[in-house]
């Protein structure tokens, strides 16, 4: 409110952390690991290993300004706020309306809000509106539903006007490590406690201590998950599809039989079950923190263009073309093609 001037997977990560122990921890040792798994298979089929090209680069998280939308500025006089002390809000709004207040960091403003509403909210069940004129109880009431209408879009701003939310898509990142394909226990939390403080207003629940919004927040700043996922499974789609192509190449001769059948297990070597762990663990760490994620970016009837394109492109579950998905039909394909392999060739 402003012063007038007139007046917010342990099994399979277990298992490839034995698996892959031998594989180095750093954030090329994901690529090395699908490379082998192409040069192995190349050599069973007795063809040349592919050429590993670059993945394309993850889509760009849009414009702070693109990120916003719009709130109308709830405006009182001085003396009209005043009126309302008992509520306990003059000191807030006198915060807010400082030099500091106006430049204060998206999700300060976004605790601000919530501080002002909960106690527009409590002030209103309490007893003082039994101690205020007509015009301050009407005024008050009317303050409360204003605010309490614009919870979703303070939520979202607080949230998507934030730095640190946006740096987790940041393009400057890299593909996971074997041994990090799993969401960090502490960006998990933030995602939890950002939708518990996003929806808690609406469903008439306690809100999340306050004074933690910050720390989450530098939680996920901490490192671009996101983004980092984002890119793995752009490379296993992209190494997938060229281990694909030598199957196909091998099915396409007359003498493709004559090296073993594959097995449709992912079982025939040390390189074929690194691989099958390594998917198996980015398939369940991509699907905890998609599902985690997608509410945040589902909190608002009618976001904003850019960031609902931004979401229908690369996060959405009920696009195909996602990194995810594109990445599960990628896998599914080649297990595919290894099957009809082991059909062919096997004895």
């Amino acid at each position: 409110m402003i012063i007038s001037r007139r007046s917010v997977p342990l099994l399979l990560a277990a298992a490839l952390g034995g698996l892959l122990a031998a594989c180095g921890g750093g954030e090329a040792d994901s690529d090395a690991l699908l490379i082998d798994y192409q040069r192995s298979l190349a050599d069973r089929l007795d063809l040349t290993p592919p050429s590993p090209e670059a993945p394309h680069n993850i889509g760009a998280f849009p414009e702070r300004r693109d990120r916003l939308v719009r709130i109308p500025e709830t405006r009182e006089g001085l003396f009209n706020v005043y009126a309302l002390r008992e509520c306990h809000i003059t000191t807030l709004v006198a915060e807010r309306n400082s030099a500091l207040g106006r430049v204060a960091p998206a999700s300060s403003q976004w605790r601000y809000e919530l501080m002002l509403w909960a106690r527009l909210e409590a002030c209103l069940a309490s007893e003082v509106p039994k101690r205020l004129g007509e015009a301050d109880l009407e005024r008050l009431q009317r303050l409360t539903a204003t605010k309490t209408e614009q919870l979703p879009e303070v939520a979202w701003n607080g949230l998507f006007g934030s730095d640190e939310w946006a740096g987790s898509f940041s393009r400057v990142s890299s593909p996971l490590a074997t041994t990090a394909l799993s969401p960090p226990e502490a960006q998990l939390g933030a995602l939890a406690y950002l939708q518990a403080l996003t929806e808690a207003p609406l469903d008439d629940a306690p809100l999340p201590d306050l004074e933690e919004l910050e720390g989450h927040l530098r939680a996920l700043n901490g490192r671009p998950y996101t983004a980092e996922l984002l890119r793995t499974l752009m490379l296993g789609t992209q190494r997938l599809e060229e281990a694909s192509a030598l199957i196909k190449l091998a099915l396409a001769r007359h003498d493709g039989c004559q090296g073993p059948a594959l097995s449709s297990t992912l079982d025939d070597n040390e390189d074929d079950e690194r691989l099958a762990a390594w998917l198996g663990a980015l398939d369940a760490a991509a699907g905890e923190w998609m599902t985690r994620l997608d509410p945040l970016f589902d909190s608002l009837g009618s976001p904003p263009e850019a960031v609902h394109a931004y979401h229908r492109d690369w996060l959405s579950p009920g696009n195909p073309e996602t990194p995810l998905l594109a990445f599960q039909d990628a896998r599914d394909r080649h297990l595919a093609l290894r099957r009809d392999h082991e059909r062919r060739c096997g004895t």
